[in-house]
């Protein structure tokens, strides 16, 4: 991360601080970016197992390696005269292996909206999502 020296407590940022930690904000599962074949990853795990299908795939276990694919679990809708914007999940990877359709995700930590998302998936479209 960049800092930038502060003017001796002139800072708006960290008035007490010599060298200011700047505006940008930590990840909030501490995960940093990576980028691997020009292409940025949430995190080094997510990267790492990238760089594994990749060689799955260059070996013919596994085919059709996408990657960030949306699954619409609730579309938007109208009520009341509100509107409600779409919940969907995006699923780190989607390959193929045996025939079969994978859905793979990277977790780190489990959070309660990921738990929820997972049972729509089985439920909607019957996918087990699988973690890695």
């Amino acid at each position: 991360m960049n800092t930038l020296r502060c003017m001796k407590g002139l800072c708006k940022i960290c008035p007490e601080e010599t060298i200011c930690k700047g505006t940008s904000k930590e990840s909030k599962y501490k995960n940093k970016k990576v980028i691997v074949n020009g292409i940025e990853f949430d995190s080094k795990k997510e990267a790492n197992r990238y760089k594994e299908l990749l060689l799955l795939q260059k070996s013919g276990i596994i085919t059709d390696l996408k990657r960030q694919v949306s699954y619409i679990l609730i579309p938007a809708f109208n009520l009341n005269r509100k509107r409600y914007r779409s919940m969907s999940y995006i699923a780190d990877f989607v390959y193929k292996e045996n025939g079969k359709e994978v859905v793979e995700d990277c977790k780190g930590f489990r959070t309660e909206i990921y738990k929820i998302k997972k049972k729509l998936m089985a439920y909607i479209y019957e996918i087990e999502i699988r973690e890695v």
